[in-house]
């Protein structure tokens, strides 16, 4: 007869064989799905809202017809015929024709590449020029801090509209000979010595922020050089609030052209730009309101379509707004 002590532990049934190298959390359930980082949970979060998906079509739509406008409107934008002077929409032409006898819709198409370059070109400069700056004020600090942070609040005291207007009145006066390419480039360079302060107070708090963190204080302790640790660890790290605030100037920028050209020192004939398209409407809003409204129209939307994506994408890297 065995022992009844023996006979428990005999009884009981054994534990199950672990493999010595196996994790100890083998037998909890796992989870296949890779970690994301910033930009992962923005595009996560980006997908679920109906705002960035109306707003991201609208801009495909507009950077397509800047690009491609013949697909659109295979109408001449340029030229027109006086006989169909102030003619109303129809289904030769849908948004009717202007007092010189030109096809309205094919100008609304043909605009928006005018005005959509300049606002990107421009953005792209102020960019590189704020973001550049701001970079070097916010990580030197010292003398070169203040030097750059009071050149910026010089131009932070010049109104923008005003700015733009005393700039290209000088150099792009009502008789100037330049052509179109120097025309776009002194409304883009205005617009870029007007904006890069904003861009540059960004970057240059971003950097303060960001500069003595754990990993670039263990980056300089190791020996990476200044190029280094600016390219590798500070720019990836400070881009977010210059995506967001990029996105939104895009569409401030289209309406400041657009202001301009309206004003009669930004773009001039025979540039086809909507800002032009609304000044020479002006003139027959009672006549024909659609020389007028179309051009707004199409204006109001593609601002907004900026402006919106901008602030989707702020909620999205934003973690407290989402």
């Amino acid at each position: 007869m065995s022992d009844p002590s023996t006979a428990s532990i005999v009884s009981t049934p054994p534990a199950q064989s672990t493999d010595a190298g196996a994790p100890a959390t083998a037998g909890l359930p796992q989870s296949n799905e890779k970690p994301r980082g910033l930009l992962g949970d923005a595009w996560r979060d980006l997908r679920r809202k109906p705002l960035f998906w109306i707003s991201a079509t609208l801009i495909v739509i507009f950077l397509l017809m800047a690009a491609f406008p013949a697909l659109f409107a295979p109408g001449d934008a340029v030229n027109g015929t006086l006989s169909r002077s102030l003619d109303k929409p129809s289904a030769d032409g849908w948004f009717g024709y202007d007092v010189q006898g030109r096809d309205v819709y094919a100008r609304v198409i043909y605009g928006a590449r005018a005005s959509i370059v300049v606002a990107v070109l421009s953005v792209l400069g102020t960019l590189l020029v704020g973001g550049a700056m701001g970079i070097i004020a916010g990580y030197r600090g010292g003398w070169v801090d203040g030097l750059l942070s009071r050149i910026a609040d010089v131009f932070f005291g010049l109104p923008f509209v005003l700015g733009a207007i005393v700039i290209l009145t000088t150099f792009n006066g009502s008789n100037s000979s330049n052509s179109k390419a120097q025309i776009m480039g002194l409304v883009i360079a205005s617009l870029m010595v007007l904006s890069w302060p904003v861009v540059m107070r960004l970057m240059r708090s971003s950097v303060l922020a960001t500069k003595e963190a754990d990993y670039i204080v263990a980056a300089r302790a190791l020996g990476a050089g200044t190029g280094r640790i600016i390219l590798k660890h500070l720019l990836p790290n400070c881009l977010a609030p210059l995506l967001v605030y990029g996105t939104i100037m895009v569409g401030s920028f289209i309406g400041a052209e657009a202001t301009l050209s309206f004003l009669g020192v930004g773009l001039k004939s025979p540039v086809v730009s909507w800002g032009i398209m609304i000044s020479d409407g002006q003139q027959f809003i009672r006549v024909a309101p659609g020389l007028v409204f179309f051009p707004a129209a199409f204006l109001v939307t593609a601002v907004l379509s900026f402006v919106m994506l901008g602030e989707a994408v702020r909620e999205a890297l934003d973690p407290k707004l989402r």
